[in-house]
């Protein structure tokens, strides 16, 4: 199992979460079990009222709606919904996606490998 922790807003004028998403789905599709877990600013990501701005090549929220669907396991953190990124206290686009620091610790303590973005 491979964690990856994303902590930057979604289009923050690098690439940054773009290649986190790229690599998550390598390696998926690779056969490795993947968790994302989103905070800080990068809980936009997990919003549907985040768009893709119209300079930026590829559209991260579906992107990784599309990996959450094929098998990537996703947790969004709860208490950042409302302390972080610009769309506070909109919705997560899956209400069950909502989660914990306990979570992240149990992720982190069973991983692998623990990667930061």
């Amino acid at each position: 199992m491979i964690t990856i922790i994303l902590n930057h807003h979604p289009y923050d004028g690098s690439d940054v979460t773009w290649n986190a998403l790229r690599l998550a789905s390598t390696l998926h599709e690779n056969g490795e079990k993947v968790n994302i877990f989103l905070m800080n600013d990068a809980v936009d990501l997990a919003r549907d009222k985040m768009s893709k701005p119209e300079n930026y090549d590829h559209d991260l929220v579906s992107m990784l709606k599309s990996m959450y669907e094929a098998g990537i396991s996703l947790q969004v953190c709860g208490s950042c919904n409302a302390r972080c990124g610009l769309y506070k206290n909109e919705p997560y686009f899956d209400e069950s996606i909502s989660s914990t620091m306990q979570v992240l610790s149990d992720w982190v303590s069973q991983s692998k490998q623990v990667l930061t973005f």
